[in-house]
Order: C-alpha cells, then sequence, then structure tokens
C-alpha cells in the first residue's frame, strides 16, 4: 500500500504544479490556491480543469516524456487551460469530455518536441502557445460539432470609481482562468504571495496597466472593468519580470501584450493568451539580434 500512496501523492502533487504553471510556478499551494479560485468564482469549470489537466498528464506518462518536466506540471496546464476553454465556452454534452481529453492529449505532443527543441536549439518558449493552437481549432469546430455556445451572463453596467477599479484589477487575475470574479483573482493573488512575491508584484503592475491602458485609450469600459484588457499584461509581466531582473523589459512587455490584444479582434479569432505568447517572443528575438549584433561588432583581439 505505501508505495501505491506515495505514487498517488506525487501525481497529485504534479497536478497542482500544473495548475500553478499556468502563472509560471511550480509550487503546489500556489496550485491549490488555483483550485480554490475555480472552485468560488466558477465551480462549474473545475470538471473540465481536471480532466484536461490529467489527461494531458497521462499522455507524457505514456509517451515516456521525462518525468521531472512531468512532476514540475510542465505537462499540465496547457490541457487544464483547454479544459476550461472548452467547459466555459460550450453547454454541455457528450462531445465535451471527448474533446477535452482529445485537445489535452494533443497538448502534450506539441510541447514535447517544442521543448526538446527548446533545450537543444535555442527555440522561443513554447509557453502556453499549444493552448491557444487547439483552442482557436476547437473553437472553428463549434459549428460542424454542433456545439452549442453558453450564453453569456448578464452582467450590469458599473460606474467607473475605486471600487469597481480594485475589482477589475482582481478580475484581471482572474480572467486568466476565465473568470471574472473578485474572490477568485484573490484567491490567485495569494497563491502568487506564496510561490513568489515578485511575481505576485508583477502579476498586480499588468492588471492594473491592463485596466489604466484600456481606459485611457478608450476601449470598451465594459471590458475593461470585467478585467479582460488584464490577463495577458499579468502573463507578460510574470514571465519577463522572472528572466530580467529590472523594470523597464516587464514594462515594455506589458505595453507589447496591451497593443497586440486588439488585433485579434480583426482577424476574427479569440485573443486568448497569443498576445502574452507574442510580446515575449518579441522581446527575446530582440535580445538576442542585439546580442548577437554586438558580438558580431566587437574587435577581433
Amino acid at each position: 500500500m505505501q508505495p501505491i500512496t506515495e505514487h498517488t501523492l506525487s501525481g497529485f502533487r504534479a497536478l497542482l504544479n500544473g495548475f500553478s504553471q499556468i502563472f509560471l510556478q511550480a509550487n503546489p499551494r500556489c496550485g491549490l490556491l488555483v483550485l480554490l479560485a475555480l472552485c468560488t468564482g466558477a465551480p462549474d469549470l473545475l470538471g473540465g480543469a481536471l480532466l484536461g489537466g490529467l489527461c494531458s498528464m497521462l499522455t507524457a506518462q505514456r509517451r515516456g516524456y521525462p518525468a521531472a518536466d512531468i512532476s514540475q506540471g510542465l505537462y499540465g496546464y496547457n490541457g487544464i487551460l483547454l479544459g476550461i476553454l472548452i467547459t466555459s465556452q460550450f453547454n454541455w454534452s457528450q462531445l465535451n469530455p471527448l474533446l477535452i481529453m482529445f485537445s489535452a492529449g494533443a497538448s502534450s505532443l506539441l510541447l514535447a518536441p517544442w521543448m526538446a527543441r527548446m533545450r537543444k536549439r535555442q527555440w522561443l518558449p513554447a509557453f502556453t502557445c499549444p493552448f491557444v493552437l487547439l483552442g482557436w481549432l476547437v473553437l472553428q469546430l463549434a459549428g460542424p460539432l454542433q456545439l452549442e455556445a453558453t450564453a453569456n451572463a448578464a452582467d450590469l453596467t458599473h460606474q467607473l470609481n475605486w471600487p469597481t477599479a480594485l475589482s477589475a484589477v482582481a478580475r484581471g487575475l482572474g480572467q486568466v482562468i476565465f473568470i471574472d470574479r473578485p474572490l477568485a483573482g484573490i484567491c490567485l493573488l495569494l497563491g502568487l504571495l506564496i510561490a513568489d512575491r515578485r511575481a505576485a508584484l508583477w502579476a498586480l503592475i499588468g492588471t492594473s496597466a491592463g485596466l489604466a491602458f484600456a481606459l485611457l485609450q478608450g476601449w470598451e469600459q465594459h471590458s475593461a472593468l470585467a478585467g479582460l484588457f488584464g490577463y495577458n499584461a499579468v502573463l507578460t509581466a510574470i514571465a519577463v519580470s522572472q528572466v530580467n531582473r529590472g523594470a523597464c523589459l516587464p514594462v515594455i512587455g506589458i505595453v507589447l501584450a496591451l497593443l497586440l490584444q486588439p488585433g485579434f479582434s480583426s482577424l476574427g479569432l479569440p485573443a486568448l493568451t497569443m498576445p502574452f505568447i507574442l510580446a515575449c517572443w518579441l522581446l527575446k528575438a530582440s535580445q538576442r539580434l542585439l546580442k548577437q549584433s554586438a558580438n558580431d561588432c566587437a574587435p577581433v583581439k
């Protein structure tokens, strides 16, 4: 019985790490608070999140991917996000679990070769790219599969004041996992504080910047107060601040993510987390080019 118990505990810890990896952390306590945010803010999404995380992890195990990566939750977060996306976008049908299992498993199959090339050939990080690509595919298949979209809950328009602004800051954190409840955002902030206080600070800066930028640009106030312009800035701020100790590049990354987000509407695609990915890629590629140019211009001794 003892080996089974240890195996179960290690699997549960890996799953919790998968939840925390949504925010680029590998901390089971942070993952537990992400779970709590789902339970308090949108309990109907919890089943899809768990199914997606388990399927992506099991696929990685069956394919023999590195155990260290699995235990760190690297093969969990894309599946979790796909499970949340499908559960939040479509009414219940018998196809929903199949879509979650298929897309979550496919996310691990996409991620593994990408990470191998990232480590051997210096590819740009995958981040949530498997989630975005497969999420777009699933959303495009909604019509042919006759999936019924969920009705948007009626939400009263709030006046802009300090309480609604603070609520919007918390919602920007919650929107990373498709929740617009301030309490969920507070749970997520607590999770980040436990995992990495610096990441929590940058997450707050990111969601606040998203709200302020959207209001200053005259973008739709309802969307701004719902936190929809905060979540990509949150992820970008956390990701860039992890590899750059100064404040300049994280701020540039936040601005890039915010500028990129509205463009997806003109393409007829939901932004999901693609602005975050592109902002990080642009910064990383620019740093590489500058470093290469500096090396080329260095005098030969």
